[in-house]
């Protein structure tokens, strides 16, 4: 699904208007950007955690100059779902379906 399916399909189930849905959702991605650039961690229960992720300094080799580079300590963000979200696509057969 892309972001305006999720919007339509929001808009169809709670008949808000879809200027609306779109404002929300828009306003939710910013604020989970804005909050993990300053650091911060959130977690929605029952669906997941948006985290940042720390990735160690280490070296890596440019194949094409055959060189090596020093990549920095950074940070990355990641999404883990919660382990009742996990339970639901395991256990779903409409997954399955779509998949095979």
């Amino acid at each position: 699904m892309t972001k305006a399916e999720v919007i339509n399909e929001i808009s169809d189930q709670t008949g808000i208007e879809r200027k609306d849905v779109q404002a929300t959702v828009e306003t939710f991605f910013a604020v989970v950007k804005e909050s993990m650039v300053d650091g911060k961690n959130i977690y929605v229960r029952g669906f997941g955690s948006f985290v940042n992720k720390k990735r160690a300094k280490k070296i890596a080799r440019n194949i094409s100059k055959n060189t090596s580079i020093v990549i920095d300590e950074h940070f990355i963000p990641s999404f883990k779902p919660s382990k009742s979200f996990i339970d639901q696509v395991k256990g779903s057969t409409k997954v399955k379906e779509v998949n095979n």
